[in-house]
């Protein structure tokens, strides 16, 4: 009797043991469970997240094995004799202020660049330009560094400077306060911002530049800048866009530099640009098409029926900047066109600053550049601020352009 109650007492303690054990196992279990889910959670927090981002990003890109433009010009320069070693600094400075205006493009809105130009009391300015219209404060502090740039890049080189944005040409020892500047055989044009309403849109915009040799042993005049466009030696342009390219001739070929955002450097990316003999793009601003002459509307009518000489309905792409407008051209084939209206029959575009570098770049590309009656390198300008009707594109478009003109008038109908 004794050992069945001992036997009893013992097998009860057991069992408090056993349920013991399984409560308490099962707690162990439910806290192991929780700690492995957060400690899940946390490592998908932690490590795989990132992972997976890295994974989209892809590998370290390589940057291409570019020429900078700085070699560029450099063997450029004892390519081509001692003409061009005397434009390399200056080349060089052209780079620079491209390189300080896209940062200032960049910088518009955010830094109040935008705008009106106001005075030192921060009143509007109530003067316009020569062209006619207000100044915005880009047009000044661009206006500025080309100045700068073109004069100070090196003495005895750019003797004196005209720009799109002032009345009259400017010496170098003016821009510089320093007669040091006052020799140098050549002299430079520019627009310092083109197209300089499209930043309040972020569209793009443009600087367009050229360079003249001037007679030796004469002092640089207004009259040294009247030359045809054709005495020009070298043309280029800046495109601030989704890019920053930089387009420059010396004579020889076209090439094309792009602004790497990494380095600020800019990179021979598009050696011996070449334009397609036609294309199927035209750049008209088409809201003046019935202030255009007779052959013009005629000529674009013909391009959107598709029957003109490309044999295919074009397409119309019109920015509003003439540099981005004409890089698109330049690049996928066709023709941009400024033409004269009732109101301007000269069309809008400065011959010195705009027609002439652009017109230089077009044929030294492979493509043509018109007045509509004749070549824009061979106007003869009779002053600085002097406007042309102005053509650039394939050789094939203008061309056809151009016969359009011979064969109609403005009183045909």
């Amino acid at each position: 009797m004794y050992f069945l109650i001992v036997l009893i007492i013992t097998l009860l303690d057991f069992h408090g043991v056993l349920s013991f054990s399984i409560q308490s196992l099962k707690s162990i279990v439910e806290l192991k469970a929780q700690h492995s889910t957060t400690a899940a959670f946390s490592s998908i927090d932690n490590v795989e997240q990132p992972k997976r981002l890295s994974s989209l990003a892809g590998p370290k890109q390589k940057k291409k094995k570019l020429k900078t433009f700085s070699r560029y010009l450099e063997i450029e320069s004892w390519k081509r004799g001692p003409s061009a070693r005397d434009l390399e600094p200056v080349l060089r400075s052209v780079g620079e202020a491209c390189k300080q205006i896209n940062r200032i493009v960049q910088r518009a809105q955010t830094d109040d660049l935008y705008g009106v130009a106001v005075d030192e009391h921060g009143d509007p300015l109530e003067d316009t330009n020569i062209q006619g219209e207000v100044q915005q404060k880009l047009d000044v502090v661009c206006n500025a560094i080309m100045l700068k740039q073109f004069c100070g890049s090196s003495k005895g080189v750019i003797a004196a400077v005209a720009s799109e944005e002032e009345d009259v040409p400017r010496s170098c020892p003016d821009v510089m306060g320093d007669n040091a500047f006052a020799t140098g055989d050549y002299v430079a044009v520019f627009d310092p911002i083109d197209g300089s309403k499209n930043i309040e849109a972020s569209l793009p915009v443009g600087t367009i530049f050229g360079i003249y040799k001037c007679q030796p042993g004469t002092k640089p005049t207004e009259d040294t800048f009247l030359q045809r466009g054709s005495e020009m030696v070298a043309a280029g342009y800046c495109l601030y866009s989704a890019t920053t390219i930089l387009v420059l001739t010396m004579g020889s070929g076209v090439d094309g530099f792009t602004l790497d955002p990494d380095n600020s450097v800019f990179l021979h990316t598009h050696p011996d640009i070449r334009i397609p003999s036609n294309g199927p793009i035209y750049s008209f601003n088409e809201a003046n098409f019935h202030d255009f002459s007779t052959p013009v509307q005629r000529y674009l009518d013909a391009l959107k029926e598709g029957s003109s000489s490309i044999g295919v309905r074009s397409n119309a792409r019109y920015v509003g900047a003439l540099v981005a407008d004409v890089h698109n051209v330049l690049i996928n084939g066709g023709i941009y066109g400024y033409p004269g209206t009732r109101t301007n029959p000269q069309g809008k575009l400065r011959l010195l600053y705009e027609g002439n570098p652009m017109a230089m770049i077009m044929e030294q590309a492979g493509g043509a550049a018109s007045t509509g009656r004749g070549r824009i390198l061979d106007v003869d300008p009779t002053e600085v601020h002097m406007r042309v009707p102005t053509f650039l594109g394939s050789i094939e478009n203008v061309y056809e352009l151009d016969q359009f003109h011979q064969y109609y008038d403005d009183s045909t109908e």
